[in-house]
């Protein structure tokens, strides 16, 4: 590979990678009922909005669940696969390896999300737990429907909350599963956005 490919392909990632957090954002700002007044929930909202309205008249939402989103997302991830491969190789995917590859990276990107929000939104609590910032109250309104399962089975203890813990063991584990399903389908993670 050359290096105006590799330039290529990195613009190709680095621009739908970022992109595709935008989206994914849209997607679990809706699943998990966040605050759509709050400035980032805004801005999301906005980036989001023109390719999503074609898209939402033929994937309608069903109640929190935004079908569109999520299929936008997998939309810029084969485009960003084929275009990828297209310049690595001259060569297209098979569909089912495509949307395999697709279904992979976003499934990356989720835990990624939810595994670096949950480590500054910590690392914050403790550094500074009186924050108003707006990003840090949208990651605890987007964790909370998963700690409060674990808040059960873990209920916090002296003023300390350890359910974020199990939540970061379980997205550990998480990643472990992907890593082998990436290495399965022998993903190169130069080609796929979200894998990391």
């Amino acid at each position: 590979m050359n290096t105006f490919s590799e330039i290529g392909i990195y613009l190709i990632q680095a621009t739908v990678s970022l992109y595709l957090l935008i989206v994914l954002l849209r997607f679990l700002l809706q699943l998990c009922r966040a605050n759509f007044f709050n400035p980032v929930s805004q801005f999301v909202v906005k980036a989001t909005a023109p390719p999503l309205a074609p898209l939402q008249k033929i994937f309608p939402a069903f109640n929190t669940f935004n079908s569109a989103a999520l299929a936008l997302a997998l939309l810029l991830q084969i485009l960003a696969i084929q275009g990828s491969m297209l310049i690595y190789s001259g060569n297209l995917l098979p569909v089912t390896l495509l949307l395999a590859w697709s279904a992979i990276g976003i499934g990356s990107m989720l835990i990624n999300i939810y595994l670096y929000g949950l480590l500054i939104a910590i690392v914050l609590s403790w550094i500074a737990p009186q924050s108003q910032h707006p990003a840090i109250a949208l990651i605890w309104q987007l964790a909370d429907p998963i700690m409060s399962p674990f808040r059960k089975i873990l209920p916090p203890m002296g003023g300390l909350d350890f359910s974020p813990i199990l939540i970061l063991l379980l997205l550990n584990v998480l990643r472990i599963v992907i890593t082998n399903l990436a290495q399965a389908t022998h993903l190169p993670p130069l080609i796929v956005p979200g894998i990391m």
